[in-house]
């Protein structure tokens, strides 16, 4: 292990950490907020440590998987305990339990809270919620090898530890450039989106923060209501683009560079949206009586269907309320989540797909067994390493799921509430059902059951495994 590797991009993150409190600051200064001072506090501190830390420099930029594993997972706890300071120290939360709970809520794009009345946060608390989002949308990481090269070739270790879905693979031939390429197309996604929507309405300040939210799929709002107290046309602007957050960036990159076949063939993305679309009728139909049209209720069936399989967490409406029916196809797009190298959570479509094609397959075999049978996705063969992988998540995952239903039980509340809050937290969505439902929060679970869905929001943002070697002896023991 490469301890001396892993300090310095610890002090990096530091670095990165002040400047992005240092949003927040100008936020408090614009609205005259006393509590912008918690900010500059933990700016400066975060800006010295960094900076003190990096003095000495790695002996070896040797850099391999086990490195880029735990660098990924310290890097996102230190972003958590540093990040939830200003919150708590502006004491506009009731404990540092909740304030941290918030924290990881925002960073890994959940949107789960704590919070009953979000209105009463002061702007810069507001804003800091919704940028969290932003940050961790694409990730800390991949941003800091847009800017700072750090070990050469092995930091593709360090992108592949933190981006989403079974395989990462390069759109460009150096990491850097591609980490820039994503991070290029992230920022002009979000300012097209924080443009529309000052064009539909919203103030500037609700334009920036609800483009955080919709483009690291996080989910918090300003207002109580979330989204349901604005414009039939501000609704539809972020139903559109949760959609086009939750897509493979590689399609973005395809028509980037001008090849729009290759971008329209993408197999992921063609089921992706015809999942979408499936489940926006079925719910569509399904809920027509309690809405005042066919067209009203389409609306907000498209809304609800692209915040829950993005793993936004955005409502317009309780659907709480609704129909069995449409809530359970809701649960079920809960574990679908988006596309891999999106900045959606959830198990991702690719997975689905690969397992399900695996699954026919080993029915093939069954009644022709001497046929050679290959899984093919997005027009290549499947790797048995990456079949091997993919298998082995689906297995972490209900081993985690599981326990975390167990553990939280011990509140004593609802099995929907509980199964579904775990879902919320793991898949990174936010609302859950009955009790953690979209009108209601998560400050109905005690202490003990809050660090579990931490955990879980943790480990699901960073797809299980790079969380999991931290608690492995072997991860720690020197090369």
């Amino acid at each position: 292990m490469n301890y001396s590797i892993i300090r310095y991009i610890l002090c990096r993150v530091l670095e990165f950490q002040a400047v992005f409190l240092a949003l927040p600051c100008l936020t408090a200064v614009f609205y005259r907020e006393k509590e912008g001072f918690a900010y500059l506090a933990v700016l400066a501190v975060c800006l010295i440590l960094g900076e003190v830390g990096k003095l000495k420099r790695p002996r070896s930029t040797v850099f391999y998987a086990r490195e880029g594993f735990v660098a990924v997972s310290l890097s996102w706890i230190l972003l958590s305990v540093t990040g939830v300071l200003p919150l708590f120290l502006s004491g506009e939360f009731p404990s540092y339990t909740d304030a941290l709970f918030e924290t990881i809520s925002g960073l890994t794009t959940t949107g789960a809270s704590i919070l009953s009345d979000v209105e009463a946060l002061s702007k810069c608390n507001l804003f800091w919620r919704s940028f969290t989002h932003w940050i961790g949308g694409m990730g800390v990481l991949v941003l800091i090898l847009a800017v700072l090269p750090l070990a050469g070739g092995y930091n593709m270790y360090l992108m592949r530890a933190e981006s989403p879905g079974p395989t990462v693979g390069k759109l460009v031939p150096r990491v850097k450039h591609t980490a820039r390429m994503l991070y290029k197309m992230y920022f002009i996604l979000t300012v097209i989106q924080i443009v529309l929507l000052l064009i539909t309405g919203m103030s500037p300040f609700e334009s920036m923060t609800h483009s955080f939210g919709t483009a690291g799929t996080g989910g918090f709002g300003v207002l109580n209501t979330s989204i349901g107290e604005y414009s039939i046309a501000s609704q539809a602007v972020i139903t559109i683009f949760m959609i086009l957050f939750g897509i493979n960036f590689n399609v973005y990159y395809l028509l980037w560079v001008r090849k729009p076949l290759q971008a329209f063939r993408h197999e992921e993305m063609r089921y992706y949206l015809g999942i979408i679309l499936a489940a926006i009728l079925l719910i569509t139909i399904n809920i027509r009586g309690g809405f005042a049209s066919l067209l009203e209720a389409f609306h907000h069936a498209a809304f609800q269907v692209a915040s829950i399989i993005t793993t936004t967490g955005f409502s317009t409406v309780d659907f709480n309320l609704w129909p069995e029916f449409s809530k359970f196809i809701l649960v079920l797009l809960m574990f679908v989540g988006a596309c891999a190298g999106s900045t959606g959570g959830g198990i991702k479509v690719s997975r689905i797909i690969i397992m399900l094609k695996l699954v026919k397959s080993e029915l093939s075999y069954l009644i022709h067994p001497k046929r050679v049978r290959q899984v093919h996705f997005e027009q290549r063969v499947v790797s048995k390493e990456v079949l091997r992988s993919i298998s082995v998540f689906f297995i972490a995952y209900a081993v985690i799921f599981g326990l975390s239903v167990l553990l939280i039980a011990l509140d004593n509340l609802g099995f929907t509430t509980n199964f579904t809050a775990v879902a919320a937290t793991l898949n990174n969505i936010g609302p859950g059902l009955d009790q953690v439902g979209p009108a209601s929060n998560f400050s109905v679970f005690s202490q003990p059951a809050k660090y579990v869905l931490m955990f879980d929001m943790l480990a699901g943002r960073l797809e299980l495994f790079p969380l999991l070697l931290l608690f492995t002896p072997s991860t720690w023991k020197r090369s």
